[in-house]
């Protein structure tokens, strides 16, 4: 009897041949009832960031083998519930980072230079030639860059600041060691003075217990005045409203998000500021990047349930 794998959500229609051709495959779900029910007969999972596969959902699944989470954050998972059934849980790691990266990037500058407001004025028919104060935005060059987790993401933010001449200090719960600090050109500070003193900050670390509301109301306030907050990480990690005071107050000069808390909720005083760039996290959205992920997570099932070690397993 074939092996039964459920994807969640359509993918690609060379990912659904490509497990098709393995297993015996259903696809979508509609809520969480529906994969309470569609679970139960399931030896493997494919399923998306925002499907919470906590420990019901784990229990449910009786013949559960593997989840392949496609994504490289997994704290939709309940972790614990899985290790307890002998269920192996794969992410995507690597793949994402340079997609993210550039992201990150495209959200410094259109925040930096002010491009969603200038746009929609010039769309609307409100430009009627130039003028020497329309839309002044901040310069780059020369200013600090705080990384807010030096993983392989915020490691190529850093690479990529060289190009804006950019001093880059970062935060991260391990140092690195000093070889790789003089490669990237990163100098280690605390978190508080990282906020204090950074023109521009980019959040890049995972969702846990320790990171969650990391960046909290006490922070927000001691950011430096005038600076610019970047999160493609995870919502959870910074507070929301606190965030919103101060770009309603004006004291910093903005943010740029990806991700949000409670996501795909949105917190609808963003909508009211004109010095946020809100984005639906689309960090790992290029053509190639989403299509690698894919392949991936169904090679991650494909590997487990034909007997074969996992090639990116969430913990060995």
């Amino acid at each position: 009897m074939r092996k039964r794998v459920l994807l969640t959500h359509p993918l690609f229609e060379e990912i659904h041949k490509k497990l098709s051709s393995h297993f015996e495959l259903e696809i979508g779900i509609e809520g969480r009832e529906d994969l309470l029910r569609k679970i139960q007969d399931k030896d493997g999972l494919l399923c998306f960031l925002k499907d919470p596969v906590d420990r019901e959902v784990i229990e449910r699944g009786k013949n559960l083998k593997v989840i392949a989470n496609y994504a490289v954050g997994y704290d939709n998972i309940d972790l614990r519930a899985a290790k307890e059934r002998g269920i192996i849980v794969t992410n995507t790691p690597d793949l994402l980072t340079d997609a993210t990266a550039d992201l990150t990037w495209a959200l410094i500058l259109a925040v930096s230079r002010r491009i969603v407001p200038a746009h929609l004025f010039t769309v609307e028919g409100k430009f009627k030639g130039w003028e020497a104060r329309l839309f002044l935005g901040k310069d780059l060059q020369g200013k600090r860059l705080g990384i807010v987790g030096m993983g392989r993401i915020g490691k190529a933010v850093a690479r990529r600041a060289r190009g804006f001449s950019m001093e880059v200090v970062y935060y991260s719960r391990r140092r690195l060691k000093p070889r790789e600090e003089a490669e990237l050109c990163v100098r280690y500070l605390p978190l508080d003075e990282l906020l204090e003193s950074s023109d521009v900050v980019s959040i890049h670390v995972p969702l846990t217990e320790e990171t969650e509301n990391l960046i909290n109301r006490e922070r927000i306030l001691k950011m430096k005045r005038g600076s610019i907050l970047i999160n493609t990480a995870r919502g959870p990690v910074i507070d929301e409203e606190a965030l919103i005071e101060r770009l309603r107050e004006g004291s910093l000069f903005g943010a740029g998000l990806d991700v949000y808390r409670g996501e795909p909720n949105i917190n609808p005083e963003f909508f009211k500021l004109e010095n946020v760039v809100l984005l639906p996290h689309i960090g790992s959205a290029t053509e190639e990047t989403r299509l690698a992920m894919a392949h991936l997570a169904a090679d991650n099932i494909i590997a487990v349930l034909n007997g074969r070690p996992p090639l990116t397993p969430v913990w060995r």
